[in-house]
């Protein structure tokens, strides 16, 4: 996989696993966007080549951190930074617009705890990432693959969960939060199957929406369709 460090450069996104869990939109960056990506990516991105990271030297200090996986265009991703300046957040996105939506948010705001990679988050959770490092992982709102024959593409699956825990604390989180019923379904389904993982609610029982995750487009869009929305909280246990 190349990293992707030129904004001019849309050549698709690859991965070394055989299932890809996203379709790769190749849409233009804004000017705004892609100035933003100039002069803010030397700063705040990570990227594959670099290899395992330590978060205390990519951020410059300890503290709390977090993963998002699939940030979108980042809105979600640089209110939660913005509401909680004593935490660290690692957001992962293969859409360029998208990074260069977020790092156009982070100047704007004046953000210094986000660090961004534009690269697969299976290279990431598998390259990048150290044992036990992270105190919260967040998959908000993820393709739902909703025709039973692309099931298998989904995110959520027993393999990668696992593969998630071993980058997670002891004690800390997985969150996911989906606005599709079947996926809901299937997230708990693997959930309460994986190893080292309790539900923070009885039994099979949805999480309240936490106040710290922001209520997204998909979201309001979940609403207005009619749909209800899913969040689970898992904790590593060991």
């Amino acid at each position: 996989m190349t990293d992707r460090q030129d904004p001019s450069d849309q050549s698709p996104v690859t991965t070394r696993r055989g299932i890809r869990s996203f379709v790769l939109r190749q849409g233009r960056m804004t000017v705004g966007q892609k100035n933003a990506y100039e002069r803010s990516w030397p700063k705040f991105g990570l990227t594959r080549e670099q290899g395992l990271i330590d978060p205390k030297v990519a951020f410059g200090r300890e503290a709390p951190l977090n993963l998002e996986i699939g940030f979108g265009m980042g809105k979600s991703l640089v209110e939660m930074a913005e509401a909680a300046p004593e935490q660290d957040f690692i957001g992962v996105e293969v859409h360029l617009p998208g990074v260069g939506a977020l790092l156009k948010e982070v100047e704007e705001r004046g953000l210094e705890n986000i660090r961004v990679y534009c690269i697969d988050a299976n290279d990431v959770i598998d390259l990048c990432l150290p044992e036990g490092c992270l105190d919260r992982v967040m998959v908000f709102f993820p393709d739902p693959w909703h025709k039973k024959r692309h099931h298998k593409r989904r995110l959520v699956q027993p393999e990668f969960i696992q593969r998630i825990r071993s980058k997670l604390k002891v004690g800390g989180i997985c969150h996911l939060a989906t606005d599709w019923e079947n996926y809901a379904e299937h997230m708990m389904e693997v959930m309460i199957a994986a190893e080292g993982f309790r539900n923070t609610q009885p039994g099979t029982e949805f999480a309240p929406r936490p106040e710290h995750r922001p209520i997204t487009k998909f979201e309001q869009r979940g609403e207005r369709l009619g749909h209800g929305v899913w969040d689970l909280l898992f904790e590593r246990v060991d």
